[in-house]
């Protein structure tokens, strides 16, 4: 079984959007883990009106931690909420491939649906990580991840603050066989670069990633990086 793990916090927006796009896979062989950081609007009511089995989270890293926590699957597929496309077959055709390789944990193109330039931006990260994916792994918004590696490596480290998929695959690869599987492209949403500005974004994440190469992990606020200030601002007070 795969279990899909999914992150939340009002998230009524998007989160329809990609379970309709689950549900329209023609693998069915999985089951669909909302861990919700308190949400306020509909999230928890739509995840539920969808079969998705409801947990606590918290930010990003707790939210897949305590997702994989309840997950009766042995290959867990984290997925951010606001993923809006998947591919026909999307979900058949990476298990496929998963496990044609032999692989134990594995990223895949990703777009943003947004203009020109965020497809350009793209284009060059995916590239970049098919190209490097046999010695430094890379990983954006989603992870395929066998049980057993996430169990191994004790999950996300939830006291990094960015690129905390990054860090995840890059721990798991010491302890399994990583991949770039090359299916057709997911799409995610706009929504933070038109919010924050493409080429600041695309910039943070730019030196995020220098910072994680040449240093270590980001387990400082040194890119201001918010999955959401109310819930931030919550968990700093406590």
């Amino acid at each position: 079984m795969l279990s899909i793990i999914i992150p939340t916090l009002n998230e009524e927006k998007y989160l329809p959007r990609l379970l309709s796009e689950i549900r329209k896979q023609t693998f069915k062989d999985y089951e669909i883990i909302v861990a919700d950081a308190s949400s306020t609007d509909k999230t928890v009511e739509i995840a539920k009106s969808f079969g998705c089995k409801i947990t606590k989270g918290g930010l990003p890293a707790k939210g897949r931690n305590e997702g994989a926590k309840v997950a009766k699957g042995d290959i867990f597929l984290f997925c951010d909420a606001d993923n809006v496309y998947l591919p026909e077959n999307f979900l058949e055709e990476l298990l496929k491939e998963f496990q044609k390789r032999n692989l134990d944990i594995a990223s895949f193109p990703i777009y943003v649906n947004g203009n020109w330039f965020d497809k350009l931006a793209l284009s060059v990260y995916n590239s970049w990580a098919n190209i490097t994916q046999n010695f430094l792994p890379h990983a954006f918004n989603s992870i395929l991840v066998k049980r057993e590696i996430h169990e191994l490596i004790r999950g996300f480290d939830e006291e990094i603050k960015l690129a905390e998929d990054q860090s995840y695959v890059r721990k798991a690869s010491k302890f399994g066989k990583f991949g770039f599987i090359k299916t057709k492209p997911i799409l995610t949403s706009a929504r933070r670069y038109e919010k924050e500005g493409r080429l600041k974004s695309y910039f943070k994440y730019l030196l995020a990633g220098a910072y994680l190469f040449f240093i270590g992990d980001i387990k400082t606020d040194i890119f201001k990086y918010s999955f959401n200030y109310r819930l931030e601002n919550k968990e700093k007070k406590k």
